[in-house]
């Protein structure tokens, strides 16, 4: 019974699918990443022409009778060979579908074995002349049509047999009237077939390979980040009138999160922290050259409002990348506790007092530092009394999220920083990192998370001066002006008057 060009079509499409499934299981081996890296080596190219050689020899297995003639995809094997091995791997994989046909024979077997031939060499010289782009989708079905159109104009005119001799001219028509369609069709769609899957392939190791070179950035960001950040600590273990202790945790996805500190001569101790925007490589490199400027403008002639003043105008000078930082930094007299502090907008840090009394200080308003050098910061003063510690911190403390897209956030940091406020410096920053970790549970990391905690351990001295006091610059809620200052009556205008002080 001679088969239908509908159940031939069905048929071809069912062995080209059994082609697709083992050239995809080709295409996942580190043999196939070779050869589309063009690897061409002699043994890639047996290995190719074996492998799709096999396929060719499937494709006529597979095929049907028709005629005395088998109506095939054995083209295809080779064809795919060429397109990605080059002339030789084709024609390695034609030699041996197009000899298998050979032997087969009936009145087509010359004009079939030479196509198959054809179509590996042909596939391949196309490989060549691309040198080595794949073609497309569409380029790959349109080859397979017109190897197939070949395949039929041969079989009109080369049709006599090694075992038979040759057919009138009308069988050769019936042949190719029955074989045309159904054998266009399965090798045109299985050579677009597999260029897809390849096509898809090279983009999946585009994209792995973006992914890992990404990995390496950031990987480099990090080593920036902790390369240029102080880790020996105590940084200065002859000095007992201060203790200090700082932490940078980078996120997965690297942040610009800063801090430093250094001694600007045996009294004054200078100390920054900041948050640069963006992430990645560009927060590094932003976060090492601000802590550059920071160390080239920083000296005890100024003050924190001129350094962050100079260092501000530099990064905003030709900021084409629109990058900003937030920043903290002070200056420590350390023979009286005093500290004076400018900020670019930046979270107002934390003052535990040795008196059990928590709080922020005031938020200062400030533009950030890099978006414009016109700028202009303002120098505040606290005083640090023995025992008293100044906290500071980025954002990726009090914006830690949990798994259910809770904020640790600020009322959380004041609360857990009152009951660690009996550690030192040390002491206290493990344990609010700890307890921010156990509130984040499993969630992610998003940001980098930064501390810097001072605390003032210096003799108490007496200082005489006549200077105007902001209280609630200080303390963050008025009405615990009363507690902080006892006998003020809860006042928190500015007063000012000559007094002496004990601090």
């Amino acid at each position: 019974m001679v088969p239908t060009s509908l159940q031939m079509i069905l048929g071809l499409i069912q062995a080209m699918s059994v082609v697709m499934v083992l050239a995809y299981i080709l295409t996942r081996t580190e043999f196939f990443n070779d050869v589309l890296q063009r690897r061409h080596t002699p043994r890639n190219l047996l290995y190719l022409s074996i492998f799709f050689g096999l396929l060719s020899i499937y494709g006529t297995v597979a095929g049907f009778d028709l005629l005395g003639a088998k109506i095939n995809i054995r083209d295809l094997g080779p064809s795919l060979a060429g397109l990605i091995g080059g002339p030789l791997a084709g024609l390695g994989a034609g030699v041996i579908g197009g000899v298998h046909r050979f032997f087969l024979g009936g009145p087509t077997c010359t004009s079939c074995s030479v196509s198959t031939i054809l179509a590996g060499l042909l596939a391949g010289l196309v490989c060549l002349l691309r040198r080595g782009r794949l073609v497309s989708v569409w380029q790959a079905a349109l080859f397979g049509l017109v190897m197939e159109a070949v395949h039929m104009g041969l079989a009109l005119v080369l049709v006599t047999g090694w075992d038979q001799p040759s057919i009138p001219w009308s069988s050769r028509l019936d042949i190719v009237r029955g074989a045309s369609l159904p054998m266009m069709i399965a090798n045109s769609l299985g050579m677009a077939l597999f260029v897809l899957i390849v096509r898809n392939l090279k983009r999946e190791r585009e994209v792995e390979a973006a992914k890992k070179f990404m990995e390496g950035e950031l990987k480099v960001a990090r080593d920036i980040q902790m390369g240029i950040v102080p880790k020996i600590f105590p940084p200065y273990p002859e000095r007992v009138e201060f203790d200090l202790y700082a932490t940078l945790e980078p996120a997965k996805e690297v942040g610009g999160d800063l801090y430093d500190f250094y001694e600007l001569d045996d009294r004054h101790l200078f100390f920054v922290l900041g948050d640069v925007s963006g992430k990645g490589v560009p927060a590094s490199l932003f976060m090492a050259i601000t802590l550059a400027l920071f160390k080239a403008n920083a000296n005890k002639d100024r003050g924190p409002e001129e350094i962050l003043a100079a260092v501000n105008a530099q990064l905003a000078r030709d900021n084409e990348s629109c990058m900003f930082v937030t920043l903290f930094c002070g200056i420590l007299d350390i023979e009286t506790g005093w500290v004076t502090y400018a900020c670019a907008g930046h979270n107002p840090p934390l003052i535990l007092r040795s008196s059990g009394l928590t709080s922020f200080l005031e938020p200062t308003r400030s533009l950030v530092a890099g978006a414009s050098d016109l700028a202009v910061y303002r120098s505040y003063e606290l005083n640090l009394g023995t025992g008293d510690t100044l906290l500071l911190y980025t954002d990726g403390v009090t914006e830690a999220m949990n798994q259910a897209q809770e904020l640790y956030a600020e009322e959380r940091l004041i609360r857990d920083a009152s009951e660690l406020a009996h550690q030192p410096p040390r002491g206290l920053i493990e344990g609010l990192i700890e307890r921010v970790r156990n509130f984040a549970g499993d969630a992610p990391q998003s940001d980098d998370i930064t501390l810097l905690a001072l605390t003032y351990r210096g003799e108490k001295k007496i200082k005489r001066f006549d200077h105007e006091t902001q209280y609630d610059a200080e303390i963050k809620h008025p009405d615990r002006v009363s507690t902080a200052l006892p006998g003020e009556g809860g006042r928190t205008d500015t007063l000012r008057r000559s007094f002496s002080i004990l601090i």
